[in-house]
């Protein structure tokens, strides 16, 4: 039977980071008809009930409806080293990352990180995401058959490196080939799935191996790809003393057929010229990951010039090297990076980054991220006084921004009262 939830609804109607709240429309007393894991309907609340009176109501109160979270850069294998101490990201690398994915050499530990984490994002009411896994496969078996047995969208791919790593977690240009190869035949567009190809970035692979998976990315060109870009400025002069006729960084990548449209360049901070011009003429996605960027020190992602540009931009909890499975938190740490380069994001651009934009990001804008007639039903209800401090200052709230602000600077999973993938309530 189809269900029509009842509540606050945002609707988009354009690019919120461009066009800003003007983008954003709002039903105080609104409705989702939700039939056979689609949106079948949007409008007014009584005028759904008028039109589908044999739906079973689900009535949500004051409760927002939005499009689920979609979190555009993630690594699940550090999912139990979140929140590690006191380290930049080459130490971060050395010190807790390559230690715990060697682990997933198990797929019993896989499969139960693999597990643990998406039950994190559905608490936190990320309904998609775009992981690295590890070397092994494994690793990614564990991923995908977590995400399809909760019928959720997801992309994800074998990290691969053949370098300046530990021996256990190094493949080849050939096995990093050979097994993205059998992994993107076996669950890209398995269900719900989608393949990404995976360097990890390129002080950790050679340039033989970002040929290989180049290669393999010319042969599937409709699959993402995922790697780093320009993080810290400390990565940037290893990659100019590993690459020394390298024009940039993104050089590394464009040389070996790793730059295209439906790449994914995280972090991208300390961006030359040439790099963005570049990017923006491919059009490729930056992926912002703020609580990461602030917690291991890589610096302040450059809202003005980005947005000056009309770049491409995701949003992402970075999981672990970001601080949180939030976000919220993460829409947040957006807001402050934003203030401190002195471009405050509106409250409807940081929500349609962590919704719409990322799902832009990954490809994926026509099927999840929004809340219209025709897109896969993945939506969260949001509890929009979940706490006593953000409820007093609701109380104030003059319009549905100032009512979201608080729940984007101090919300936590309390303000997920529901998550649906698929039309199911998985929280």
């Amino acid at each position: 039977m189809a269900e029509l939830h009842l509540g606050q609804v945002l609707e988009y109607r354009g690019d919120a980071l461009v066009e800003g709240p003007e983008a954003v429309s709002h039903r105080r007393r609104g409705g989702m008809l939700i039939d056979g894991g689609m949106i079948a309907a949007v409008g007014e609340a009584d005028d759904l009930r008028d039109a589908h009176p044999q739906a079973e109501i689900v009535d949500h109160g004051d409760h927002l409806l939005s499009p689920g979270f979609v979190d555009a850069h993630v690594h699940y294998p550090q999912t139990a080293i979140i929140a590690s101490w006191g380290k930049r990201l080459i130490d971060w690398l050395n010190t807790y990352t390559f230690p715990e994915e060697i682990s997933f050499a198990d797929p019993a530990h896989a499969e139960d990180i693999a597990t643990r984490y998406l039950d994190l994002a559905l608490m936190n009411g990320t309904t998609s995401m775009c992981s690295y896994c590890t070397i092994h496969p494994a690793s990614v078996e564990a991923f995908f058959t977590a995400a399809k047995a909760r019928g959720m969208r997801a992309a994800a791919g074998k990290t691969c490196m053949d370098r300046h790593a530990p021996e256990a977690l190094r493949d080849t240009p050939q096995s990093a080939y050979d097994d993205s190869r059998v992994l993107l035949q076996k669950w890209h567009g398995t269900g719900r799935l989608s393949y990404v190809i995976t360097p990890r970035f390129s002080p950790t692979s050679s340039a033989d191996q970002l040929c290989a998976l180049g290669a393999l990315w010319a042969e599937h060109p409709d699959c993402l790809m995922q790697t780093h870009l320009s993080e810290q400025v400390d990565e940037i002069a290893w990659v100019r003393e590993l690459y020394p006729t390298a024009r940039d960084y993104l050089d590394t990548y464009e040389t070996y057929g790793l730059l295209g449209e439906n790449a994914l360049y995280g972090h991208a901070i300390h961006l030359e010229p040439r790099e963005a011009d570049r990017i923006k003429e491919i059009g490729a996605a930056l992926i912002h990951c703020p609580t990461s960027n602030t917690f291991i020190g890589s610096g302040l992602f450059d809202w003005p010039t980005r947005l000056a540009e009309g770049q491409q931009i995701g949003l992402a909890t970075d999981t672990g090297g970001g601080s949180s499975f939030s976000m919220l938190r993460t829409m947040a740490a957006a807001y402050e990076i934003g203030q401190l380069t002195h471009q405050p994001l509106h409250p409807a651009q940081l929500w349609w980054l962590a919704t719409q934009g990322s799902a832009q990001s990954m490809r994926m804008g026509d099927k999840i991220g929004a809340l219209a007639p025709g897109m896969e039903a993945d939506f969260i209800a949001v509890d929009l006084a979940s706490t006593l401090a953000i409820s007093q200052r609701v109380a104030r709230a003059e319009d549905i921004w100032e009512a979201i602000f608080p729940t984007i600077m101090m919300g936590d999973d309390r303000a997920i009262a529901g998550t649906w993938v698929a039309g199911k309530r998985l929280h």
